[in-house]
Formats: structure tokens, C-alpha cells, sequence
């Protein structure tokens, strides 16, 4: 059979007790790919090309872990873009990009300044690029 207690501080002092060893029944949502993703994409900044053809200089966040580049509209058919790092100073590589995130940077450290050069498809076209980091 339970007791019940009916002195106010011992009751008092067993629910103290309890809400210090209980373990937590609330949780935090668990982190996804998805939503990671969107707080990435959340941050991307969007250029026009035309307007210039390297755009930059950015500095990376912890928000990303890669560098990743879309077209949102435009009459090119895709972008050729790379990353260069100020520290290296040239292009990493080549990447063809359309309308889908792709990304042109993997594995990219927090805190590293770099710029995107970008190309298109035919002369005379252009693009409207959103570039997350």
C-alpha cells in the first residue's frame, strides 16, 4: 500500500527530489538532413550574373558544411561556377549547375573566405543564382 503525504515540506522536498533524478521526458525534434538543409538554404544570398561574374568575397559559417550553388531563373540552360579560396587564390574546379542545389565546395572549414566566379551556358544569357554557404 502507498503512503500519502500529508506534510506539506516533505512533499515539498520529495518533488524536488524527483524532478532532479527523473530523467526528461521532453525532447528536443531530431535533426534531420531536411531540416539541416533548410537552415542552410535559409542563409543562401542570391546574384545575378551579369551584374558580375565572380561574386563575393564570403566568409563560410557553420551553418553549411559545403558550399552549394542553384539557378532560380534566367534564360541559361545552367551556370558553370567554382569556388576560390582567398588563400589559394584560384579556382578549386569547374562545376555545371542548374535549377537543382549542387554543391561546388565539400568539406569546406568555418571561416574560410572565398569568391564564385560564374559562367553561362551561351554569351548573351543570364542567370539568377542563389549561393548558400
Amino acid at each position: 500500500m502507498a503512503k500519502i503525504l500529508t506534510h506539506p515540506a516533505a512533499a515539498a522536498a520529495l518533488l524536488a527530489a524527483l524532478a532532479v533524478s527523473a530523467p526528461a521526458t521532453a525532447s528536443a525534434a531530431p535533426t534531420n538532413a531536411s531540416s539541416a538543409a533548410t537552415s542552410c538554404y535559409g542563409g543562401a544570398v542570391t546574384v545575378n550574373y551579369g551584374d558580375a561574374v565572380e561574386f563575393g568575397p564570403y566568409t563560410t559559417t557553420s551553418r553549411c558544411a559545403d558550399i552549394n550553388l542553384r539557378m532560380v531563373s534566367g534564360d541559361a540552360e545552367f551556370v558553370w561556377a567554382c569556388v576560390k579560396f582567398t588563400r589559394v587564390g584560384e579556382c578549386n574546379y569547374w562545376t555545371k549547375v542548374g535549377r537543382s542545389w549542387k554543391t561546388i565546395a565539400t568539406d569546406v572549414k568555418d571561416g574560410s573566405k572565398f569568391t564564385v566566379p560564374l559562367g553561362v551556358d551561351l554569351e548573351g544569357s543570364s542567370a539568377r543564382v542563389q549561393i548558400a554557404f
